[in-house]
């Protein structure tokens, strides 16, 4: 069902500007051929990436859902816009907090959201002015999305679509994902070679085929309705992969994912890759400023248009670089602070360094419950989940891009962790980064944890546990209301408690 919101604020008259086409997938990081992950059947988005710009450098700002998605959809980090865990565990946006739609209506962009959203437990308040969002996985989105590009896409003005997908969010069921074959798959250097984890990635290469499939049907609605002139594609996910040591951790494949970008093709780009640091902050500010609008001051994220568009002839008139002719990034900054649990992480990444900062006592992985109950979670070290976690942790990217080798506290390390500690705690600093104490923390964890099990108790035959595992049935609404009081009562303590 398709439902149109009531938008007195959106500007009427002509046709403006360029058409945006955002297409975002769940927990895929960056295992697509196009970034080297081998046997993965990905040639529509391996395509794209060769006629677009592929962001090898991008990170979320945090390794799970809602706090990740929040961000790309405010240029606000998920301490500035509030939404610092699940929605469906009762966390939202601060009053007041605008997103990328609601911003494009501002300027008389139609906004569409057809899909997965993971933002609010209210879609009607994400700032689209139509949405659909009964079903969230990839064929229906797409089924629903080219109706809507054949029958609306082409008007008086332009119009910013999201088609947000299930996939490849786990479980993956082999009647809905053919899995690939186990033995032409290559394992990531950070999983460990075994049965388990190669029949794990053959039911994700099986999501990752059926979605690229999906995606390639949209750009055919696109190219016949003559919009592939005037349209930005946009692709991207979350966070990393739903496996160990990658979702839910502030190591690189926790936060690196798939970004591309293909401008209009009035702009007779040449395929080129962006390997400039680029923060999923950066998204709403940088779209903004591709298509000549203005960048609202309270975002956190920086413009990337003008770099991105360095080999696009001819390209728009662009401001410069904050930097000059220098990256606009020199580091990105990642946090954690709710998942299943309460484990507060923040981190700042350089093109050669790493370091984090784990804020309460935790084990060294803290798995969240669906990679729990993975075939991979089985090949895991058990000491892994058991053996406390250091309290600072540093890598040289250099020699070291897995984050194997903890330098923290060697000597000849000293003055690059004192650098990189300090950077931290002035960007903590800056964007008024605060947290309840532990044990406040903990057992507001523990509440929404307690809720979860409560209702997944009396689940509907068919339906998953998570309500994120389960994108259809009557309780397929995310469920947060039982936890807002509690939830408000964590940002209130946030907000005037200082970090120990």
């Amino acid at each position: 069902m398709i439902v149109d919101m009531a938008d007195d604020t959106r500007v009427t008259g002509e046709r403006s500007g360029a058409n945006v086409i955002f297409v975002h997938w769940h927990d895929l990081g960056r295992h697509l051929a196009c970034y080297g992950a081998v046997g993965v059947q990905s040639p529509v988005l391996d395509q794209l990436a060769a006629d677009g710009v592929l962001l090898t450098s991008a990170h979320a700002t945090a390794p799970l859902c809602s706090p990740a998605r929040g961000s790309l959809f405010t240029g606000q980090y998920p301490h500035r816009n509030g939404l610092v865990g699940l929605a469906h565990h009762g966390f939202a946006y601060r009053p007041g907090v605008r997103t990328l739609p609601s911003l494009l209506s501002e300027h008389g962009y139609r906004t569409v959201l057809f899909g997965m959203q993971h933002e609010s437990t209210d879609p009607s308040s994400l700032g689209f002015g139509t949405i659909d969002v009964s079903d969230s996985r990839c064929d229906y989105v797409v089924e629903r999305a080219t109706e809507w590009i054949d029958d609306d896409g082409v008007g008086d003005q332009p119009f910013f679509l999201t088609a947000g997908f299930f996939e490849t969010h786990r479980p993956y069921p082999e009647d809905e994902y053919p899995p690939a074959d186990p033995d032409a798959i290559g394992v990531p250097d950070f999983l460990p070679d075994t049965a388990d984890v190669r029949a794990d990635l053959a039911g994700l290469h099986g999501s990752i085929a059926k979605a690229d499939a999906a995606v390639g049907r949209l750009l055919d609605a696109i190219e016949r309705a003559g919009l592939a002139d005037n349209t930005w594609i946009v692709f991207a996910t979350d966070h990393g992969l739903a496996f160990p040591r990658a979702k839910s951790t502030l190591y690189a494949e926790g936060t690196g994912i798939s970004f591309i970008i293909r401008p209009p093709r009035v702009l007779a780009h040449r395929g080129s890759v962006y390997d400039g640091l680029f923060s999923g902050v950066d998204l709403t500010p940088t779209l903004l400023d591709l298509l000549g609008l203005p960048i609202p001051a309270d975002l956190d994220g920086l413009s990337h248009a003008r770099e991105l568009l360095a080999d696009s002839t001819p390209a728009p008139p662009q401001p410069a670089s904050p930097a000059g002719d220098g990256p606009v990034r020199t580091a990105v900054f990642t946090e954690k602070t709710y998942h299943d649990a309460f484990d507060p992480i923040r981190a700042i990444r350089t093109r050669d360094f790493s370091y984090i900062e784990n804020l309460a006592p935790r084990p060294q992985l803290l798995l969240p419950l669906d990679i729990a109950d993975s075939l991979s979670a089985r090949s895991l070290d058990p000491q892994s989940t058991i053996v406390p976690r250091a309290q600072r942790e540093l890598y040289d990217l250099r020699f070291d891009p897995h984050e194997r080798n903890n330098l923290a506290g060697n000597p000849t390390y000293a003055d690059i962790e004192a650098e990189l500690a300090g950077r931290l705690a002035q960007w903590r600093s800056r964007t008024g980064d605060t947290l309840p104490g532990t044990a406040v923390g903990t057992e507001i964890a523990a509440e929404f944890m307690r809720a979860w099990m409560a209702r997944s108790a009396d689940k509907e035959p068919g339906e998953e546990a998570l309500p994120s595992r389960r994108p259809l049935g009557s309780r397929r609404e995310l469920a947060g209301e039982i936890t807002t009081e509690r939830v408000s009562s964590a940002r209130r303590d946030m907000d005037s408690a200082r970090t120990p």
